[in-house]
């Protein structure tokens, strides 16, 4: 009998103790699962030992991961290398690094108009600032937030919900509510003319559309960080800070010398996770502006959804070649944090 087979009737065992219906209810099932379990799984675990079970219960998840990741991953490299319209990997064209070619083809890089590939750069330049201002507010605010939910407060496990609850909507739905709110005819604007002010242009003016895409994402994420540095603020013990209140340190000093150093792991996951899911903004902005006015909030997975599906041309392989260089820059600032972060803990 198969060890997961075992575990099954000791639970069978469990439930008839109870003496109940439902014990005996759950205790036929269980039966049948352990039964059936044991036909399939004994003759596997017969032929190669029960060191070498873990490959067969590993081996659906390395399915599952080989057809819907690895796989893309490869084909997508393959279509970086390709030209032409068409779809078929068979009918596409080789063209090695043509495409990169076309993406890195400027005379300045910090002037898209002189790129031959002028609306990759614009994206770029427009995910950099944005990354820049989302991450680095974001996890402020965060670490604030969860320093003031840390401490003993009226209602804590309330106000902890709260701050959570937007994490739980989809993208897209806190797109489309904060569109109705700033929209022309929206109910800020409606509040500003009831206050005796004028209509602005929100969704209208390149600033505004920077400004309040940032607002937006840092709302819907900063719940799901604020979470993680709490988690983080907790496991620090309370006896440190006790020793630091005897030995005469205020506040502040307890925080630079405990709090930061002690959740300095915490805070490296937090970098890595925001700005993972800041390079990667897509839908939320996509249902929000579309990437207008003009190409203001138009982004790098914009760009590669643009290129492959919207454009009048699908450039299949442009989009491709786009998403390679995206996951290489990704890969790179996560190497670049993980080192900083291993050379200030050594030093």
């Amino acid at each position: 009998m198969t060890e997961l087979a075992k575990s099954a009737r000791n639970r069978m065992q469990m439930f008839e103790r109870l003496g109940s219906p439902f014990a005996a209810l759950g205790s036929g099932a269980l039966r049948g699962i352990a039964d059936l379990v044991d036909i399939v799984m004994h003759p596997i675990q017969r032929r190669l030992g029960i060191q070498r079970m873990a490959y067969v219960f590993v081996l659906p998840n390395l399915l599952i991961f080989g057809i819907f990741i690895l796989f893309p991953m490869l084909l997508n490299f393959y279509y970086a290398l390709t030209g032409g319209t068409q779809l078929l990997p068979a009918n596409r064209p080789f063209v090695g690094m043509a495409n990169f070619e076309q993406l890195f083809s400027c005379g300045n890089f910090l002037d898209p108009n002189t790129c031959d590939e002028d609306l990759f750069w614009r994206a770029v330049w427009n995910t950099s600032g944005f990354v820049v201002l989302q991450v680095g507010f974001m996890i402020l605010i965060s670490l604030v937030t969860a320093l003031a939910l840390n401490r003993r407060i009226v209602l804590r496990g309330f106000f902890r919900s709260v701050f959570f609850y937007p994490v739980l909507l989809s993208p897209v739905v806190v797109a489309l509510i904060w569109k109705w709110i700033l929209q022309e005819n929206g109910v800020l604007n409606a509040l500003l003319v009831s206050l005796g002010g004028d209509r602005q242009p929100f969704l209208l003016s390149a600033d505004w559309a920077r400004f309040w895409v940032v607002v937006i994402s840092i709302w819907a994420q900063m719940g799901f960080f604020t979470l993680i540095l709490l988690a983080g603020l907790q496991a620090i013990p309370a006896e440190l800070y006790e020793a630091a209140s005897i030995d005469g340190a205020n506040q502040w000093r307890s925080f630079r010398s405990i709090t930061l150093p002690l959740l300095r792991p915490t805070m490296l996951v937090v970098v890595v996770l925001a700005v993972i899911r800041a390079v990667q903004v897509f839908d939320q902005v996509y249902a929000f502006t579309g990437g207008g006015p003009g190409t203001s909030t138009l982004y790098m997975v914009q760009y590669i959804f643009r290129r492959a599906f919207t454009d009048q041309t699908h450039l299949y392989g442009l989009a491709a070649a786009a998403s390679v260089v995206l996951g290489g820059v990704l890969l790179v600032l996560t190497l670049i944090q993980l080192r900083t972060e291993s050379t200030s803990s050594l030093s």
